[in-house]
């Protein structure tokens, strides 16, 4: 597959993340977070069921750009399952992508969170991109 199709293609997967996110919505009870991105005004309330250090559940609400958004309901279908360990690594994973820096893309699958990888060419957008992703460190730390 060549660039063109294959940008193409990330960008079709940002916009269904963004027109249809998954685990939009409320948690009873766990962890909540609420940040948001004064730069560009995006907000996300995250909400975490953390049960023996492990990401039972995750739901996100919130504004903002395609960017933020897309990159809350990726994550939150990414987490779901993994350990507090394994879901920080992944933070740490996806801050490096989207940063341009090499990053471990051997042991974890990302799906759909590599759609994300072009927001290097885009500066400013990576404080978009890594909103939810830091309220899930946030949260982890807490929820422990």
């Amino acid at each position: 597959m060549d660039f063109n199709n294959l940008d193409h293609l990330y960008r079709q997967v940002i916009m269904d993340h963004y027109k249809t996110p998954r685990n939009r919505g409320a948690i009873e009870g766990g962890v909540t977070i609420d940040m948001n991105n004064p730069t560009c005004g995006d907000t996300i309330r995250l909400q975490l069921a953390i049960e023996d250090d492990v990401v039972s559940d995750a739901k996100f609400d919130g504004e903002g750009c395609s960017i933020s958004m897309a990159s809350a309901s990726m994550m939150t279908q990414l987490v779901k399952g993994k350990t507090i360990e394994e879901a920080l690594r992944l933070a740490d994973i996806f801050s490096d992508m989207v940063q341009g820096k090499d990053y471990d893309d051997e042991s974890f699958d990302l799906g759909d969170v590599e759609a994300l990888s072009g927001v290097t060419k885009f500066p400013a957008r990576i404080k978009c991109a890594t909103l939810a992703w830091k309220a899930l460190e946030r949260g982890v730390e807490e929820g422990k």
